[in-house]
């Protein structure tokens, strides 16, 4: 385990532990916009003003790499997990669940609706797999990669519904760009925390990296959350190190307002990089 501290006291820690991928935890005991003192007047000595330093909460965020429940892992799941999709969370479930937030990359669709559009690997998730991701504690899931639509517009919109009829955020799709570019919010002990998910390669109904998307996006949830979370499925596949349009990206993010940027798609761990005292986690794996 690394830990990492930032000027601000914010406080990244990267666990190595989280079955075969890697997991960064973000943990903000302070943010940026709140006043951390209270102030307590004597009103029989009006002269009397006490200024008391709070505790900031304390709030820790988990993100996992690419989620995929389908084709091998599903076999795995049938024929050693007796069916029962919380297999694959078996030995990290404590671990996710220790944490104000758990998030991640749905690589694929979870439905079963659909028509297989023809692509040379297909992902679909069946409907137990929701068993299996709030087993594990998820409560944010990204859907802006280029696995979402591999069974068409029905089944994009239907794991939309399945993910929230359980009780877990879908990022960066929807049934129309409005809602796929849109930050989704979540608010953990008085801190909002803006989410938001781009894929790098083109998908009807995901939110594409476009520049001025991304911009434009990024200074919308800065008004509306005091942290901002942007989550890019970008880079090339099996490469360990980030490519130019993978740190332009990141790096243009952070430069738009973002206070952390997580990457997906290469199925294996990247580098860590601070640009501007901001973390960017270019790759976390499977």
């Amino acid at each position: 385990m690394r830990i990492f501290k930032l000027a601000s006291s914010v406080v990244f820690l990267v666990i190595f532990s989280l079955g075969a991928g890697i997991g960064l935890r973000f943990l903000s005991d302070l943010f940026y916009n709140r006043v951390p003192y209270d102030l307590t007047v004597n009103v029989s000595q009006p002269t009397n003003i006490e200024l008391t330093k709070k505790e900031p909460p304390a709030i820790s965020l988990i993100f996992v790499g690419d989620i995929m429940l389908d084709r091998g892992v599903r076999a795995k799941i049938e024929k050693v997990g007796n069916n029962d999709f919380r297999f694959p969370f078996l030995k990290i479930a404590n671990i996710l669940n220790e944490a104000d937030i758990v998030a991640g990359n749905l690589e694929g669709s979870l439905s079963d609706k659909g028509k297989e559009v023809g692509n040379l690997y297909s992902f679909r998730m069946p409907l137990q797999s929701l068993g299996g991701l709030t087993f594990a504690g998820f409560d944010v899931l990204f859907l802006a990669n280029n696995h979402l639509g591999d069974w068409g517009e029905k089944a994009l919109e239907d794991t939309v519904l399945n993910l929230r009829n359980v009780g877990i955020l879908p990022v960066g799709a929807g049934v129309d760009l409005e809602k796929a570019y849109s930050p989704k919010i979540v608010e953990i002990k008085g801190v909002k925390f803006a989410f938001l998910a781009f894929s790098d390669f083109f998908v009807p109904g995901v939110a594409l990296a476009k520049e001025e998307k991304i911009k434009s996006a990024v200074n919308e949830a800065k008004a509306l959350a005091d942290l901002v979370v942007v989550v890019f499925h970008f880079g090339d596949e099996y490469s360990k190190e980030p490519n130019k349009r993978q740190k332009l990206l990141a790096q243009l993010a952070i430069d738009a307002g973002a206070d952390l940027v997580i990457g997906s798609h290469p199925h294996v761990v990247q580098p860590l990089e601070v640009y501007h005292g901001k973390y960017i986690a270019y790759s976390l794996g499977n």
